[in-house]
């Protein structure tokens, strides 16, 4: 009774708001010097402790920021247990990662580095590898009175990451241009927005804002989602991909828990969920309206409501 509840609540909050998705900033603000050490520092595979695997390798900005794999490959050929999620707009999301372990990008680059089965490095050992390379020793200091930290690392990556933002055609309708978006792709923004979609997939990012329980009003579709048993390496990293927030807080409360994901660029983004379980945009649709909403979308409005979804493609631009 109690997610019935929640969705209602969800719903009403914002059908009677104002407008919930609002455009991207036409203008971020950044620091170039630092934003360049960062791009550098992004596609550059020394962070990694065998120099083979780069941030643009899992989150290739050519692709949506992923690499449209159901789980990435790390450092000698090892198998991920998660989804890559987009690194595109990823500044705008209240917390980072599947799980939401992190504010902020500066700290959620912690993770990736040094995670055995990602990049498989050492910040100890990563320091010392920066600082024998005389760009980025001499760069680093330049920028940073005290060099190359750990949080300096982070904190010019992040830097980076807030140029990696796409204006698409949706945000020019946004600001009042009716011919920005064809008359399908407004049709399905009105299903969007009527058939509860928004209720979590809000605001600059249309998602990355909050919390949701996965299978909300239909716990079996949820279940048949989940990857438990087919993933061999849940029980080798006693981590398990499919119990969300729970992983963090150990709250039973927050199992099946995860950060709602952004809806930018999702066209390109497959295969979709936590688990990449999920290879076309339009089952995705159907199956989230299902598990999350409790509707049985006909195939007029799926591919309405994916319509619009691709008037949320957009373009990122690199700095240089």
């Amino acid at each position: 009774m109690y997610k019935f509840l929640l969705v209602l609540f969800l719903l009403f909050s914002t059908l009677y708001s104002n407008e919930p998705i609002q455009p991207l900033p036409k203008i971020v603000k950044y620091d170039r010097e630092k934003a360049l050490l960062g791009k550098k520092l992004y596609f550059d595979p020394i962070l990694s402790k065998d120099n083979t695997i780069s941030c643009a390798s899992c989150h290739n900005l050519e692709l949506g920021g992923v690499d449209n794999l159901k789980f990435s490959f790390g450092i000698k050929g090892q198998k991920g247990i998660i989804n890559t999620p987009t690194v595109l707009n990823s500044i705008f999301n209240f917390r980072q990662m599947w799980d939401g372990r992190t504010k902020t990008l500066a700290h959620q680059v912690q993770f990736p580095i040094t995670n055995p089965v990602e990049m498989g490095n050492s910040f100890q050992n990563l320091i010392k590898t920066l600082k024998n390379n005389s760009y980025y020793n001499e760069t680093f200091n330049n920028i940073y009175k005290n060099g190359i930290t750990i949080e300096n690392i982070g904190d010019a990556l992040e830097e980076f990451q807030k140029t990696l933002i796409t204006p698409s055609a949706f945000d020019d309708y946004l600001r009042g241009d009716e011919n920005a978006i064809t008359s399908n792709q407004k049709k399905g923004y009105e299903l969007f927005f009527k058939k509860g979609c928004v209720s979590c997939h809000n605001g600059i990012n249309i998602g990355g804002g909050l919390y949701a329980q996965f299978g909300l009003t239909d716990e079996e579709m949820a279940h048949n989602l989940t990857n438990q048993s087919t993933n061999d390496n849940v029980t080798k990293n006693e981590y398990n991909p499919d119990l969300g927030l729970y992983n963090i807080t150990k709250n039973d409360f927050d199992k099946f828990y995860f950060k709602v994901p952004t809806l930018r660029n999702v066209a390109l983004t497959y295969p979709y969920l936590h688990n990449g379980r999920i290879e076309t945009l339009n089952e995705t649709i159907s199956s989230i309206a299902k598990a999350q909403l409790g509707l049985d979308l006909t195939k007029e409005e799926t591919f309405l409501i994916e319509e619009f979804l691709k008037s949320l493609n957009g373009k990122v631009t690199i700095i240089e």
